[in-house]
């Protein structure tokens, strides 16, 4: 699929989420085969761009081109005006929130609540297309609640405003992550537009990925939390649609090494000290599936430098492949 004049080596995105998707872990979507990776939002209030948080957010040096930046925000003029300066900063694709259920965000009137008020929906993506140069994109959730699913008049706003991609993700914002998502509204959507159109929700497997183009007609999917300690999803999707087969699972030691990998991004990206804390999360994720993770966590856990948790997750890497070499060997014989 195309976004303006960007063309994706395939059909997978790694989908923006605070707190997850910095520009280490994009980096390494990228990497193992998502065609885009959206930034973590960031505010369209300019004036928080001094803290530290905001300024990891705003670093895209050295990524992968397209660098695709998602802000979030109320007013059209400062959302217009913190896309331009985003592109200052190095953003190819802008794409704007409309679909974080978080209450915080909410709470300001933004991400998800913006889908109660069409009219400032259409100000907001005006705003924003006619003050850059570089393809708008918007991701919503089906409407606000269950009785006012409106994602057909949001997606025809889109693409009369000039928006060039739409991301849906199959739940309304009340829903939050619960239940299932659906993919009717996003079908509904796909036949209704000539825009290309993303579909997002409960996307976890291969199979589950072909089931959800074939039945929604979508341009593409992203993948957001069944990513979270396997960015090598992305690869084994692509493989699968493209060929219809199954890409073998990474082995213990691949998985180690992409685990280090990330560590070492973190560390480089972050600086030592923040890059610690930040990793615990990741480490947990990468290592649930193994024997013995949730011991190791809380001993991981307690570790205060990256040479310490390096040297574990090495030791805890090595013991499971022992354990798992042994194990085969014993059911052999």
């Amino acid at each position: 699929m195309k976004i303006g004049s960007y063309t994706l080596k395939s059909p997978v995105i790694a989908a923006p989420m605070a707190g997850v998707t910095d520009q280490p872990f994009r980096n390494l979507c990228r990497k193992l085969g998502a065609a885009l990776a959206v930034s973590e939002m960031v505010t369209s209030d300019t004036k928080l761009w001094s803290s530290k948080k905001s300024k990891f957010r705003l670093n895209h040096a050295g990524e992968d081109s397209p660098r695709a930046v998602q802000i979030a925000g109320t007013d059209p003029k400062q959302m217009a005006y913190a896309a331009k300066m985003n592109v200052d900063l190095g953003a190819q694709i802008i794409d704007i929130n409309m679909g974080c259920p978080a209450k915080k965000v909410c709470k300001a009137a933004a991400g998800s609540a913006l889908l109660k008020d069409e009219s400032l929906v259409a100000s907001i993506l005006d705003s924003v297309v006619n003050q850059i140069d570089v393809p708008v994109t918007l991701k919503i959730r089906t409407g606000w609640d269950r009785d006012t699913r409106n994602a057909l008049k949001i997606a025809k706003i889109a693409e009369d405003s000039g928006v060039q991609a739409l991301t849906i993700h199959g739940r309304t914002r009340n829903d939050f992550f619960n239940g299932s998502a659906e993919y009717e509204t996003i079908t509904e959507v796909k036949s209704s537009v000539n825009i290309p159109i993303i579909a997002n929700g409960d996307i976890d497997s291969p199979e589950k990925a072909l089931i959800v183009l074939q039945k929604t007609g979508a341009d593409a999917v992203m993948i957001g939390r069944a990513a979270q300690g396997k960015p090598w999803i992305f690869q084994e999707i692509s493989h699968y649609l493209e060929k219809k087969t199954h890409r073998p699972s990474p082995t213990i030691p691949e998985t180690k090494n992409i685990l280090l990998e990330h560590l070492a991004s973190l560390y480089a990206f972050y600086g030592e000290q923040h890059a610690v804390r930040l990793a615990r999360k990741h480490v947990t994720w990468y290592l649930s599936s193994f024997p013995g993770a949730n011991l190791f966590r809380g001993k991981f856990n307690a570790l205060e430098s990256g040479k310490a948790q390096t040297d574990a997750v090495i030791e805890f890497m090595k013991r499971t492949e022992a354990q798992y070499i042994y194990h085969s060997q014993s059911f052999a014989a």
